[in-house]
């Protein structure tokens, strides 16, 4: 019955997924409707339809606590698995309806939940956003928590969608660096006619996750963020206090394969910069000047030292592309022009979901899906887990507003 079920799905020419991802910024649910045909190298994907339903601020302030290993209660972390999970079905039903997609044309949810702990040293991650729940109330397959697979085989787990760059991405003609900034920064680095084996990915280190920190510590949680970088284009980036940075942050020297999450940049490590900051006699403003440089400087020493090409393009996408200064000082770091992954046909900010699209079908079709030489899995491993609706259970009549 099950086998019946996925061939189904595989066997149809053109599909329809929904990638889900909630990352390391909680800003909220990001949705997005695919079509998809192939898989592999065959892949070919549309976007149909994108939107981020913004978490409820008291919603946010629960998920950023389970976030918090000081903070955090098992009790709170099993009834957020199971509300978020509530919550992403909901979201999904929603934007199919605003999309004018019916979920009877679905085929399968794609869903990488919100990861609360990743402790890739010890083999261990959580993701929450119950997955029985997602099948339940969109009554469709569902497949996520794709992390756990590769860590079996002594892999972090992370990155993950460098493998769907290097499907969708991948040139004979150039060599391209693509980089995510969300609350983390990470890269995927493909040389021309790269293989899978040549590909060089990994976390560099903080995305947005400080300054969002400092943002919210000097307005008391009025602002969230530094929209468009202008708070830190009005300061100066400190050499000084760069340097006591780089001295006090072990995670940038790390050789890959390495990730990170607001595990090592917590709320603290942003509370102590700004200390530091404040006793050099630094401004607000050049505090997060100097921050946000840094997230610049970490990637572009990260390609110095472990990419081994020089790139023809370097392309960028996530909420940090919108931050003009963090662009500004990309480009002086790099010495090269940065642009938007918009520019290779994808929607920056739905890049990521669309990749869970990719993930899931991949999963689906019975393909490895994770790249060894970015993980450090010992083997190609098929990452995801799979929930089956029983078919009786809709919230179709779903309201717009009855979300988060």
């Amino acid at each position: 019955m099950i086998t019946d079920c996925i061939g189904k799905i595989i066997h149809k020419k053109t599909r329809i997924g929904v990638g889900v991802m909630s990352g390391t910024s909680l800003d909220g649910i990001d949705v997005a409707f695919c079509s998809i045909t192939g898989c592999g190298t065959e892949t070919c994907v549309k976007l149909l339809h994108f939107e981020t339903i913004p978490y409820a601020p008291d919603f946010r302030a629960r998920l950023l606590s389970v976030c918090d290993a000081e903070k955090g209660r098992v009790d709170e972390v099993c009834l957020l698995n199971k509300q978020l999970g509530v919550e992403i079905g909901k979201a999904i039903v929603q934007a199919a309806g605003r999309a004018g997609i019916s979920m009877d044309e679905v085929d399968f949810v794609s869903s990488h939940g919100q990861t609360v702990q990743h402790i890739p040293e010890a083999g261990a991650t959580l993701q929450i956003g119950e997955l029985a729940d997602i099948a339940a109330i969109t009554d469709t397959v569902t497949v996520g928590d794709f992390r756990p697979s590769d860590m079996a085989y002594g892999g972090q787990g992370a990155p993950l969608v460098p493998y769907v760059d290097y499907l969708l991405y991948r040139s004979s003609t150039v060599s391209r660096i693509l980089i995510n900034i969300g609350g983390i920064a990470n890269l995927t680095a493909l040389k021309k006619n790269a293989g899978q084996q040549d590909i060089v990915a990994f976390d560099t280190g903080p995305g947005n996750v400080l300054m969002d920190h400092l943002v919210r510590l000097h307005t008391g949680g009025a602002r969230t963020y530094d929209r468009d970088g202008v708070l830190a284009s009005r300061g100066q980036s400190s050499d000084t206090f760069l340097a006591d940075m780089i001295k006090k942050d072990p995670f940038p020297s790390l050789t890959p394969p390495r990730s990170t999450g607001r595990e090592h940049y917590t709320a603290a490590f942003a509370e102590r910069l700004l200390e530091r900051g404040q006793d050099m006699g630094l401004s607000f403003e050049d505090i997060l000047a100097t921050v946000t440089d840094y997230t610049a400087l970490v990637l572009a020493s990260a390609v110095k030292r472990f990419v081994s090409f020089q790139p023809d393009e370097i392309y960028v996408s996530g909420g940090g592309y919108q931050n003009r200064y963090l662009r500004d000082r990309l480009e002086k770091r790099f010495s090269h022009e940065v642009l938007s992954v918009e520019a290779l046909g994808v929607s920056g900010d739905a890049k990521e979901a669309v990749a869970f699209v990719v993930l899931g079908n991949e999963m689906l079709s019975g393909n490895a899906n994770n790249i060894p030489a970015a993980t450090g899995a010992s083997r190609p491993v098929v990452m995801g887990k799979l929930a089956l609706p029983s078919g009786t259970f809709s919230f179709g009549k779903l309201k717009e507003g009855d979300g988060i």
